[in-house]
C-alpha cells in the first residue's frame, strides 16, 4: 500500500514531483476501476447462474425473472424467442412425417384392459332415427390410466389356545401365522422393497420418501427407514453379500469408486472422515484381453 501523504507534505513538494504523483494516481485508479468492473461481471454472472432462468439468453441484473416468468416458463421461453415473419422466411417444409402404424397398440401391450362401453338407450335411437337404424362398427378411444400408491394396513389376529384342564402341562398354542420381517415393527415385506426400490434404483433419499408419504397421511420418520434398511441388510442379505464378495476376486480387473461419507455411530469422535467403496467387476474388459490374446497368438502361428 502506498504511503499516505499530510497537507503539509503536499505543501512542500515541487511541482515535478506532485505531476509523477498524479500520474501514479491516474494510473492505479484505472487499474481499480477495472478490477472493480471485472468483480461486479462476476457477481453479476453468479447471480444470474443461480436465481436466473437458465436458458443461453443472457440476463442482466434489470431484467430478472419475474414471477410471471417463473409459473409461464413456456410463455416466457416464446417471448425470448419470438418467431420470424413471414416474409423472411427463406424455406417453406411440406414434408409431414408419417406416424408408426401399431406403435400406440405396442407401447400399451401387455397391461389389463378395462373396456367400458357407450351406448345410447333405444329409446332415444328411436326418436332419431325411427324404426330403421343400424348398429356400425364402435369407436375406440384408448386412454392410459395412472392409479397412485395405495397403503393398507394388515392386522393380523392370532388365535391362542390353552388347556382347562389345571393340572394339564400341555403347553400354550398359537394358530400358525407368518413371521415377522423386524419383529415388533410395522415394516411389511412390501413396505421394505418399496423403499429400498425408491432408495437405491429411483435415488429418492429419505427424507423425500418422508414427505411423500407424509401428504398420504402416513407418518414414518426417516431415521426408521435407514433402521429397517440396515437390519434386513445384516439379517437377509448377508449371504448374498458374502458369496458377491467371493466372486468379485475372480475377474482380472476390478473398478473401483471411493466417496467420502460422514458416520456418526462408529465408535470414533464426531466429524470423523470416513469413506465408501463401490467395485464392479471388469467382465468386459477381460474377455477383450482374451479375444485379443488368442488373435495375437494366430497371427504368430501364421
Amino acid at each position: 500500500m502506498s504511503d499516505l501523504f499530510t497537507k503539509e507534505q503536499l505543501q512542500k513538494m515541487d511541482q515535478e514531483t506532485l505531476i509523477s504523483l498524479l500520474l501514479s494516481m491516474q494510473s492505479r485508479i484505472t487499474e481499480l476501476s477495472d478490477s472493480v468492473n471485472r468483480l461486479t461481471e462476476q457477481i453479476v454472472a453468479a447471480n444470474n447462474y443461480r436465481f436466473g432462468r437458465h436458458t443461453e439468453k443472457y440476463i442482466i441484473p434489470d431484467g430478472q425473472m419475474s414471477v410471471f416468468d417463473f409459473f409461464n416458463e413456456a410463455e416466457a421461453v416464446a417471448q425470448e424467442f419470438p418467431a420470424k415473419p413471414e416474409e423472411e422466411l427463406t424455406e417453406e417444409i411440406t414434408y409431414k412425417r408419417r406416424k408408426t402404424k401399431g406403435k400406440r397398440e405396442a407401447d400399451l401391450e401387455g397391461l389389463p384392459v378395462d373396456i367400458i362401453d357407450h351406448e345410447i338407450k333405444e329409446e332415444q335411437l328411436r326418436e332419431i332415427f325411427g324404426d330403421k337404424w343400424k348398429t356400425l362398427p364402435d369407436e375406440v378411444y384408448k386412454r392410459l390410466i395412472v392409479i397412485p400408491a395405495e397403503y393398507r394396513v394388515e392386522e393380523h389376529h392370532v388365535k391362542v389356545y390353552a388347556s382347562k384342564d389345571p393340572t394339564s402341562e400341555a403347553p400354550i398354542v398359537k394358530a400358525p401365522h407368518p413371521a415377522w420381517l423386524i419383529r415388533n415393527s410395522i415394516a411389511s415385506p412390501s413396505l421394505v422393497s418399496h423403499i429400498c426400490s425408491e432408495k437405491f434404483v429411483k435415488s429418492n433419499p429419505y427424507n423425500r420418501q418422508e414427505q411423500d408419504l407424509k401428504r398420504n397421511g402416513i407418518n414414518i420418520p426417516r431415521a426408521n427407514m435407514a433402521n429397517w434398511v440396515i437390519i434386513c441388510s445384516e439379517q437377509y442379505l448377508s449371504l448374498m453379500y458374502d458369496w458377491l464378495h467371493e466372486q468379485i476376486y475372480k475377474y482380472h480387473v476390478l473398478q473401483a469408486d471411493e466417496t467420502p461419507v460422514l458416520v456418526t455411530k462408529d465408535g470414533r469422535t464426531a466429524g470423523s472422515k470416513s469413506y465408501m467403496w463401490v467395485y464392479r467387476t471388469g467382465k468386459m474388459y477381460k474377455e477383450r484381453q482374451i479375444i485379443l490374446y488368442e488373435y495375437q497368438k494366430e497371427r504368430k502361428a501364421d
